[in-house]
């Protein structure tokens, strides 16, 4: 049997309730429903981290970041398993955004069409970075929109970062980025098979969608998570200082507010989900040139996101803490012919499984190192998936006042742990499945953290086990 195509699309920051197929219809995602109708949807899948770097790190290696030691947005990572696919006999490409650092390391690729950040503010090795979305706006003589040029309007600090796309609208982020993966997948010139890497900027902030995509959701009633002082006030220290620098300093020009109104709140997530549906579009039209090609029946196709962002919930702007639109993200999987079409998977899913997944389907055995587990029986039916998932991040600069904190959840409890902290989290999911009522200081769930902790430890334990070599692998 020939090997298949592989076709991984990441989107950047991109919510669980984002995808209409998975239940959430006050989104229009057309293109992704009839990919889920067609593949299987799992509806429990977790990043392993709980900002960019980090989480990409981990699904390109495999691996949980206290293995893969890149534990914050400012972690060098250069290498991924990519390299197997290619040395297999792959043809191996990078279209839009794989957050590598350096950017524009090869991490396994044959060729890469680097899309980065839309903001990129950073002043120090790399920061300066010229991607493809530069070299056109350059040829044409345009200036990117970015935190200096929104920084100019009056109404910069009441957007929460949402702003209408002003430049010609084939040169959005995630427009270009879609046309490029596009003209690749048209000029291709062999006849390898190929894994390619789509990697589109958005919805990553900027909130920035086309007047067009924007408009059916100006006046759509959307659902906002209430934001109560509760909650705010029973939040661990780091992320209450957390949120003070989302309002002082607005990362990625979306500035926070401490209480914003229901209007612009509302139109921060129009403008949020005007850009997925966006992105929909363009992974419509490249299922659609698959098929005009006659190659998508041989073609797996994922889509997921490499973390989410709270929007607003429970005070917060963006990403860097443990709650559940930050850490759950959404997962189709289209596999070979009718293979788990229309099957939703309910089990838990950790990003690095779809690593294991991706090399079994292209005829590689699963790397020694590797912690990830065998996804594919969730493509017969009911499967019980992970008992626990698991998300971690170290000090960077937004979250600083930490040195590693753990987020570990399984059906009913979510433990956010700090090191050697006495503070933390405790949700009962069944009771509280919004996240509001943190029991970490209630004496009658001292039992349960005590489990939690001893699960997190036993991880660890389990991950430093590895196979024993046999002793035919060894090079003489």
């Amino acid at each position: 049997m020939a090997r298949p195509n592989i076709v991984l699309i990441i989107t950047d920051q991109q919510r669980f309730d984002t995808v209409g197929a998975a239940g959430y219809d006050f989104v229009d995602t057309p293109a992704l429903d009839r990919l889920a109708a067609s593949g299987t949807l799992f509806q429990h899948c977790y990043c392993t981290a709980l900002a960019c770097v980090p989480s990409r790190a981990s699904f390109f290696k495999g691996q949980y970041p206290h293995t893969t030691g890149v534990l914050s947005n400012l972690d060098h990572w250069d290498t991924s398993w990519v390299e197997l696919l290619r040395k297999a006999g792959y043809r191996t490409a990078n279209i839009g955004k794989m957050h590598t650092w350096p950017m524009d390391a090869p991490a396994g690729f044959e060729e890469r069409r680097v899309m980065e950040n839309k903001d990129r503010f950073r002043k120090h090795a790399g920061s300066e970075f010229v991607d493809e979305l530069d070299k056109e706006l350059a040829r044409r003589g345009l200036t990117k929109p970015e935190r200096t040029h929104y920084a100019k309007r009056p109404d910069y600090r009441e957007r929460l970062g949402a702003f209408e796309w002003e430049l010609p609208d084939e040169l959005h982020f995630d427009n270009f980025t879609g046309d490029l993966a596009l003209d690749w997948l048209e000029t291709r010139d062999d006849d390898r098979p190929f894994f390619l890497e789509i990697g589109f900027p958005g919805p990553h902030p900027p909130y920035d969608p086309t007047e067009q995509a924007l408009a059916p959701y100006r006046d759509r009633e959307l659902p906002l998570q209430e934001i109560r002082k509760d909650d705010l006030d029973s939040q661990p220290p780091p992320f209450q200082v957390l949120r003070e620098r989302h309002i002082e300093r607005g990362p990625d020009a979306a500035v926070h507010q401490a209480m914003p109104d229901h209007a612009a709140r509302h139109r921060q997530r129009a403008h949020y989900l005007a850009n997925i549906t966006m992105i929909d579009s363009k992974v419509g039209e490249i299922v659609d040139k698959l098929a005009a090609q006659g190659i998508l029946d041989d073609t797996i196709v994922i889509f997921t996101s490499d973390h989410g962002d709270c929007m607003g919930d429970h005070g917060h702007s963006q990403k860097w803490t443990a709650y559940d639109p930050v850490v759950r993200v959404p997962l189709i999987i289209k596999d070979i012919g009718a293979r788990g079409a229309g099957v939703t998977a309910e089990g838990f899913v950790q990003h690095l499984d779809i690593a294991e997944y991706i090399l079994r389907a292209a005829g590689l055995e699963r790397p020694r190192d590797f912690e990830s587990i065998d996804i594919s029986p969730a493509f017969a039916g009911p499967w019980p998936g992970r008992d626990y998932v698991i998300a971690e991040h170290g000090a960077d600069n937004l979250l600083s006042d930490v040195g590693f904190v753990t987020m570990i959840r399984d059906r009913r409890w979510k433990m956010v742990h700090f090191l050697d902290r006495d503070y933390g989290q405790l949700f009962d999911l069944e009771a509280d499945p919004d996240e509001y009522i943190n029991l970490w200081d209630d004496p009658a769930h001292t039992a349960i953290k005590a489990s939690l902790r001893d699960e997190i430890l036993a991880m660890h334990l389990r991950d430093c086990v590895r196979p024993a070599r046999r002793l035919e692998d060894v090079e003489e």
